[in-house]
């Protein structure tokens, strides 16, 4: 169980950094064939489009759906990573 605690720990960081890069490239207008472009779009999308077709899209075109995601990711750190963790703890 803490094999699990600490994969999910050590992915939820660098997966937040990467939704803060593909938001902040929405911002602008990037080259869609740029290899990091295709590759944040690509690593991201999966997951934004799940939460995209609970929530809508705001008035004016606000996606919220990276903060979302992101606060999705803070609960997996702060809440099931240490759960897990005492979990393990207990059984071993």
């Amino acid at each position: 169980m803490f094999v699990i605690g600490n994969f999910l720990g050590a992915l939820a960081t660098p997966y937040m950094w990467v939704i803060i890069g593909r938001a902040i490239i929405s911002w602008v207008n990037a080259d869609p064939y740029n290899p990091i472009v295709r590759f944040l779009y690509e690593i991201t999308e999966p997951a934004l489009s799940r939460i995209r077709r609970v929530v809508p899209i705001f008035g004016g075109g606000l996606d919220l759906s990276p903060m979302i995601l992101i606060l999705a990711l803070i609960f997996l750190r702060s809440f099931l990573v240490p759960t897990l963790q005492h979990l393990a703890g207990t059984l071993g």
